[in-house]
């Protein structure tokens, strides 16, 4: 099968499976918002409950807070001043577009991340580029406030957040006082952002209403140089790509320890390569292989001014190129330091009980895109083989583990021993899936596609000598186990992909 005709089949799969829109399809769909289907609400739910799972592991709690917040919070976070996209308006059709974005697409092979207003306009005259929908000039590149606004009660202007971040950093006092002081204080949130983007384009890679999961860490300025976990992880290797190699036009990123990377100045707080082995580690288990990742740092243009650094997870897809899931970013203490001059509170803490000197906290962020982990996701995980779609997910992530078929319906004792299978399966906690609609071959198809790693088919021979027939989702193996050890056996496998 032709590569395009996979990706073709891919969009197919995206679109009939997991994620449905735009939204709502019955009106003709609004661009930049999606629904999710019944399959792919279990793939992002099972993809939460793994994070959810280790960042136990790594000391985080998890907080929820409201999407929609007063004016004076935008204003003093920065959004309303700084939270802007460049755009390119057509002359004729009045077309808008994202400049850097327009560009990139333009002339894949050069940086433009990064480039000013000034800069993107002299490689547009230089290289004649016009509006792809009718083929006329544009005007000069402007200013666009990606923030959806709206009205609470009495007319009292509001705006809904465009990350999760800036709610949490609202909670500080809180937090503080629940942790103890107890430093530094690890917390995460996970919820719905919302982007007015210009023209959203490529599905749920760019949506004007999307999922996050953020982390953030509040911690002391030497806390950062003199990190306890930092000793754990400091031999592990990360694939990096910092700056520097980028201005060489190098897109393959180095593999090198997190121990170099401090004693070469690559990156400048123990604490900060912490954050980036946590966001490396949690894209890993999701079953990405090593070769499609990256940790590409910013450069000195293109970070935020509030940051001190900033790198971005990428994965390699073969539809869009490498595609960032996950941005890491030292926010020094801007956020509380703007939250505290505006709100009149007080976040010069005491960091350390044997010191007396007082600070506001540095933040470390970790912020997910969870949208857009799930498209690379089954992008990477996507094969056609022999005319079948087999979806290669980690079987704890596939929105099934488990179908269970009785070979054919109008049979009442197959069908009713192959529900007490199913049911089985379900009270063992193991996410079982019944279908007993068409033949055999079309139901394991329609589980091969979303990625269910073993079908259970009852058949006649189950009804003699209790047994069932074990089929494996890569190799298309079938076994003969016995009913009473199918939990177990299952249980077994399973423990292999964890």
């Amino acid at each position: 099968m032709k590569i395009e005709d996979n990706f073709e089949t891919f969009n197919s799969l995206i679109r009939r499976k997991f994620i449905w829109g735009p939204s709502p399809e019955i009106y003709g769909g609004l661009a930049g918002f999606y629904s999710y289907a019944p399959s792919g609400m279990a793939l992002k739910n099972n993809i939460l409950n793994l994070f959810r799972r280790e960042l136990q592991y790594f000391g985080f709690g998890e907080v929820e807070c409201p999407t929609i917040m007063p004016e004076i919070v935008w204003r003093a976070s920065g959004h309303l001043e700084r939270f802007i996209d460049p755009v390119l308006r057509c002359k004729k059709c009045n077309t808008l577009y994202r400049a850097d974005k327009f560009l990139q697409e333009q002339l894949p092979d050069l940086m433009i991340d990064g480039l000013s207003f000034q800069a993107m306009e002299d490689l547009i005259k230089k290289h004649n580029l016009a509006c792809p929908n009718c083929g006329n000039t544009f005007t000069k590149i402007e200013e666009y406030n990606l923030m959806l606004k709206t009205q609470v009660g009495n007319n009292v202007t509001a705006y809904l957040r465009p990350e999760t971040a800036t709610t949490t950093y609202l909670l500080f006092n809180r937090l503080n006082q629940d942790a103890r002081r107890q430093y530094p204080i690890r917390i995460c949130q996970f919820g719905k952002a919302y982007r007015n983007e210009i023209s959203p384009r490529q599905g749920v890679l760019r949506m004007r209403a999307f999922d996050q999961l953020e982390l953030q860490l509040f911690i002391g300025k030497q806390q950062e140089m003199e990190f306890e976990d930092y000793e754990e992880i400091k031999d592990k290797i990360l694939p990096l790509l910092d700056w520097k190699l980028q201005e060489k036009n190098i897109v393959k990123p180095e593999k090198i320890s997190l121990e170099t990377t401090i004693n070469t100045k690559i990156l400048k707080k123990p604490a900060y390569a912490y954050c980036l082995y946590i966001t490396y580690y949690l894209t890993r288990i999701l079953g990405f292989p090593e070769e499609v990742i990256r940790l590409r740092q910013h450069s000195i243009n293109e970070r935020a001014h509030y940051a001190d650094d900033a790198w971005d997870l990428e994965i390699k897809t073969k539809q869009f190129g490498w595609v960032e899931i996950c941005g890491v970013h030292d926010r020094t203490n801007y956020d509380l330091r703007r939250h505290g001059e505006f709100s009149k509170q007080n976040f010069n803490i005491n960091m350390s009980s044997d010191s007396e000197t007082k600070e506001i906290p540095q933040i470390l962020e970790i912020a997910f895109g969870i949208d857009r982990i799930i498209y690379t996701l089954l992008e990477t995980n996507f094969n056609v083989e022999e005319g079948r779609i087999n979806l290669k997910l980690n079987p704890n992530l596939a929105p099934n583990i488990v179908a269970v078929f009785p070979l054919v319906k109008n049979k009442e004792n197959i069908r009713k021993l192959a529900l007490s299978v199913h049911r089985d399966l379900l009270e063992n906690r193991i996410n079982s899936f019944y279908d007993a609609s068409g033949s055999i071959g079309k139901r394991y198809r329609r589980q091969d596609e979303i990625g269910t790693m073993y079908c259970v088919t009852i058949d006649y021979d189950s009804l003699e000598d209790n047994s069932v027939t074990l089929r494996f989702r890569d190799t298309m193996k079938q076994d003969r186990v016995n009913i009473n050890e199918l939990v177990e056996i299952i249980r077994n496998k399973l423990r292999t992909f964890k």
